[in-house]
């Protein structure tokens, strides 16, 4: 019965994680919110932070900014992802895969990456930049508020692309002939039968790009150039304020926060307002894609997947140049990768040994933690579930924020280690593992678990004897994705990082600063490496290839 709580082995793995939560999750958080309400001077309540970040000049545009890239960023991915979705899904496209496997490699690799290799090519003096004004033709600055939709639309489109793919492969075609047959025509069908069917689907997607793009840090800090949102504010906030309680950027942070909550409260009751539902049978046959409508659509996909991997393309290429300090002198060789093992070889450990041991625990707890919210329907496990959401939205800057308030005093005083990397790599990816073991666990009926207990075995033996077996495929997908994820982290890591705990994106942030492109490209080639040959793990083991990812 639901609400109900039995003393036993789940009910003990219940306690352990609401507290695990409630110490590495809502408390950061929860103290970030309380000292956004203290005077630094007087130590007393105030409003006064919070009244400044409304009504300051400098924080409303910063505040306009963040919505901006973020709407901006949002309708560009839907803008590519819907029409790649629609055209992948209903008619035969040659490469279909192809499609979908670039499609994710763009998605995995950081944003940061994009926006150098669109710096390479598109800079002031840029590759593409020198070649076009050779002929003549004046391109637009890469730099600044379009420079960074760009790079966000490109980045994020794969969120909107495979969620709505799979919607629109599960619609029951009897509703779009309903609507041919009363005299739709084509468009007319789309925007009134097949749009709000898979509304649900694309609202999902869209809001993930509106977060991601609202919380990223190094996008706007490599091509705003003097543009400044929140996020970027509220990291540099915090820095000019070591020494002391950091206060405005804690405010910044809330804001960042409350922006995230919003669009994601706004998703959920646009959702609510369009119920449309149907029996995943009568699906629709994709249509065969020939002659001169062919052509273009093909065109149109892999221009869309050509355009999103292109930075993949450019990292790796200029890895192999010859390089002279931070100038590329042309010719091919292997010195930018013999300077990063002979200069950096430590932040290449560090990145590989903290992201193994987050994924190792995100695997045990993920696996632990999706069982209670499956299996045991009870309120806690709920609120456990919608606790978990958390992660999604508040960016790593205002959680790196958290962490360093939370965990800098006695005992548990981390800040400048590897273990308050570790900590903050596993609660910020532990939803990834939760969602895709979930997903997988739900498949599994529980009269298999019912059957082992009957036979003698006690819960817990039949969980890891007969229920982990089963849900293998999620929980593998789980770790490579939060394994992923976690090697690329950078907004979170810049804040808590030290010299000896340096990771690759850190160095790779620092490196495209001070025009070290060759060391950036080479490490950037490795982190891409290894995102790729997780993918492929994932695809491989996954049964869908699409909804591995969402």
């Amino acid at each position: 019965m639901r609400g109900a709580v039995r003393l036993d082995f789940w009910t003990i793995v219940l306690g352990l994680a609401i507290v695990l939560i409630g110490w590495m999750l809502v408390w950061p958080i929860g103290q970030v919110l309380v000292l956004g309400f203290i005077n630094p001077e007087t130590q007393t309540f105030t409003t006064a932070n919070y009244s400044k970040v409304l009504t300051h000049p400098y924080y409303l545009t910063a505040l306009k900014n963040t919505v901006l890239v973020g709407v901006g960023g949002m309708v560009g991915a839907c803008l590519l992802g819907v029409p790649l979705a629609y055209f992948t899904a209903r008619y035969t496209i040659w490469g279909r895969s192809l499609i979908t496997t670039l499609a994710v490699l763009a998605l995995v690799s950081p944003p940061f990456i994009g926006a150098y290799s669109w710096v390479v090519l598109m800079g002031n003096n840029g590759s593409l930049t020198q070649l076009l004004k050779s002929l003549g033709i004046a391109v637009p600055s890469i730099y600044g508020m379009p420079g960074i939709i760009l790079v966000f639309s490109l980045k994020f489109f794969p969120f909107v692309y495979l969620m709505t793919a799979s919607a629109l492969r599960n619609i029951n075609r009897s509703f779009e002939e309903a609507a041919e047959n009363m005299g739709c025509t084509p468009l007319q069908r789309f925007f009134k039968v097949t749009l709000p069917l898979v509304f649900p689907a694309i609202s999902s997607g869209a809001i993930l790009c509106f977060v991601l793009s609202i919380a990223d840090f190094g996008t706007p800090s490599i091509i705003g150039r003097d543009l400044q949102t929140l996020s970027t504010i509220a990291y540099n906030q915090y820095t000019s304020e070591m020494g002391g309680p950091p206060t405005m950027a804690v405010s910044i942070s809330m804001l960042m926060i409350v922006i995230s909550m919003l669009a994601v409260a706004l998703q959920r009751y646009l959702i609510g307002k369009r119920r449309y539902a149907g029996a995943l049978t009568n699906l629709t046959v994709p249509k065969a894609c020939t002659g001169g409508f062919g052509l273009a659509v093909h065109a149109l996909c892999y221009t869309i997947v050509g355009l999103a991997t292109l930075p993949i393309v450019v990292v790796v290429f200029t890895s192999f140049l010859q390089t002279s300090g931070p100038v590329f002198t042309g010719g091919f060789g292997l010195n930018s990768y013999a300077r990063v093992i002979h200069e950096v070889p430590e932040v290449i450990l560090n990145t590989f040994k903290f992201s193994l041991i987050a994924s190792a625990l995100i695997t045990v707890a993920g696996g632990l933690v999706s069982y209670l919210i499956v299996r045991r329907d009870t309120v806690l496990s709920g609120a456990l579930d919608a606790v978990l959401m958390v992660p999604y939205a508040v960016p790593g800057v205002v959680m790196a924020i958290g962490f360093l308030l939370t965990f800098n005093h006695g005992a548990l005083d981390l800040v400048g280690t590897g273990t308050i990397i570790v900590l903050i790599l596993f609660i910020r990816r532990l939803p990834y593992g939760v969602r895709a073991t979930s997903s997988v666990l739900r498949q599994i009926k529980p009269s298999i678990e019912e059957a082992a207990v009957s036979l003698g075995a006690s819960p817990a033996k039949a969980f890891w004897k007969v229920t982990v077996p089963l849900m293998m495929p999620g929980v593998l997908a789980g770790a490579m994705m939060s394994f992923i994820t976690a090697i690329n982290e950078l907004s979170s890591t810049l804040l808590l990082y030290t010299a000896p705990t340096a990771t690759m994106p850190v160095r790779i942030y620092s490196a495209v600063l001070d025009g070290e492109f060759g060391i950036a490209a080479a490490l950037s080639t490795i982190l891409l490496v290894s995102s790729g040959l997780c993918v492929f793990i994932v695809l491989r083991f996954s049964e869908s290839k699409e909804g591995a990812f969402v």
